[in-house]
């Protein structure tokens, strides 16, 4: 019996969240060859090795390193890279995860060479074009050949722009899945302690998390500066624990913000936006998991918080995943900051939805994928496992 060759991509820290619960279902399937490729999108241990440790991913196959760089060269540099790999080792299917440069690129290519492609966590749309993700989306999905949608909004998308409804499977969220797996390791780990965020009697002091990446957010002189105002001033009460991306302190420093974050003192932290350095997977989960309020442009973060059932308010003026404000505990609230104040102190003040889990966040998203998989490339398999 021929053996199913498939080829997964990942190239940014989401995609590693995404593509682990996959690959723990993978290797349980008797007559499935993977090759793993990082395409180097992010890279450094704090961006990418700390992950897979974590995680307990295997060390990547293959590693382009291609870095950093414009979106056009990044995406055209990790398609002239993949595309002698894809032509030598020649798989069936390619598994694509997220809406990153390196999910675009590898769909390109795999659709250019007539591979099949998977796409996880298909059809989100945040009707934004000005977002690079959504571009990514919307492509990935264009080419895609079976897509893998984690709520209901995706499929009405995705029918919306055409796409068969035989491509089409809700499978839940490979994400959550993770996320499910990991929460009682996250538990054990020392990032409370060692900043300061715990009594001597154990109990956490109260803080709240903060994110920020986003172009939109962070390129803008004007919008960072309104964003970092309203924030500080939550912080006079509330200490912001900033786990910050290097992109994001960059733009930050240069564009003489860096007045608004406070550099941490021995004490217990009382107030203040305070910079820490990228984290592990399991300490951000801590992190988030003990917070008062987490504070967000990220995608992911949003739906993390809904399981975790910590108020979230997304730092947007739109999201592709309604079902987090639907069902969840995000708020959007944009850069306005009258809505951010008015919206942090009513969660506070404990004034807040208190949601639920969106349908199949039951932490089985990555087994309804390998099966369908199966069933569509090697039904004959479906009884190795």
């Amino acid at each position: 019996m021929q053996r199913l060759r498939i080829l997964s991509i990942v190239g940014a820290r989401p995609n590693f969240m995404k593509i682990a619960p996959l690959l723990a279902e993978l290797r349980n399937v008797d007559g499935v060859d993977h090759l793993l490729l990082h395409s180097g999108q992010h890279y450094g241990d704090q961006m990418s090795g700390a992950f897979f440790r974590d995680l307990g991913l295997p060390e990547p196959d293959i590693n382009l390193e291609v870095g950093s760089g414009s979106h056009a060269w990044q995406t055209a540099e990790i398609m002239k890279r993949l595309e002698p790999i894809a032509i030598e080792w020649k798989p069936e299917l390619v598994i694509v995860v997220g809406d990153v440069n390196s999910t675009v690129a590898a769909s390109l290519v795999a659709s250019k060479l007539g591979i099949r492609i998977a796409h996880i966590e298909a059809g989100l749309r945040s009707f934004d074009m000005s977002m690079p993700e959504e571009i990514n989306r919307k492509l990935t999905d264009a080419v895609s050949n079976l897509l893998f949608v984690t709520e209901e909004s995706g499929v009405r998308n995705l029918q919306n722009e055409g796409i068969p409804a035989d491509r089409i499977f809700m499978v839940g969220n490979v994400m959550i899945d993770t996320l499910l797996r990991f929460r009682d390791a996250a538990a054990k780990s020392n990032v409370l302690r060692d900043h300061r965020l715990t009594r001597n009697d154990g109990a956490t002091l109260p803080y709240a998390v903060l994110t920020l990446h986003r172009p939109a957010n962070v390129d803008d002189h004007q919008a960072l500066q309104k964003l970092l105002e309203v924030l500080a001033k939550i912080a006079l009460d509330l200490p912001i624990l900033f786990p910050i991306h290097p992109r994001s302190e960059e733009r930050i420093r240069s564009q003489g913000l860096g007045r608004y974050l406070r550099e941490r003192t021995q004490d217990p932290p009382r107030s203040g936006i305070l910079p820490l350095p990228p984290l592990s997977y399991l300490d951000f989960l801590c992190l988030m998991d003990h917070a008062r309020l987490v504070l967000t442009d990220s995608g992911g973060i949003q739906e993390e918080t809904t399981v975790l059932g910590i108020p979230c308010l997304t730092l947007r003026e739109n999201t592709e995943r309604p079902v987090t404000v639907e069902q969840g505990t995000n708020e959007i609230v944009g850069r306005d900051s009258a809505k951010i104040m008015a919206a942090a102190q009513r969660c506070l003040q404990g004034n807040r939805p208190l949601g639920r889990r969106p349908p199949l966040w039951d932490g089985k998203a990555a087994e309804r994928i390998v099966k369908i998989l199966l069933e569509h490339l090697r039904p004959e398999l479906l009884g190795q496992k």
